[in-house]
């Protein structure tokens, strides 16, 4: 697999995680080895912190074998009401 983009990872997040707002940032400078992602999905409804990464990390398998650094924050759509001016520029 050639080295990842942040487009690709938001779309596969996007489709795989039936996510309602992604936002993927580049943390290696274009080189596709580390990213920075929220992710708002209503599969994470009841599931802990933990069950909701594994989610993640279960969805991006494949392109989790090509990553070196990969943080994730993750919320339900009423948590991230509640949360998301925290993240906003």
């Amino acid at each position: 697999m050639d080295a990842l983009t942040a487009d690709y990872l938001h779309k596969v997040i996007a489709e795989r995680l039936e996510a309602n707002l992604v936002q993927v940032q580049d943390m290696s400078g274009g080189c596709g080895l580390a990213f920075a992602v929220i992710i708002v999905s209503p599969i994470f409804q009841g599931k802990n912190k933990l069950m909701r990464h594994r989610l993640v990390n279960n969805a991006l398998k494949q392109e989790m074998n090509s990553i070196h650094a990969f943080t994730q924050k993750v919320f339900t759509p009423e948590e991230w009401e509640l949360q998301k001016v925290n993240y906003e520029n």
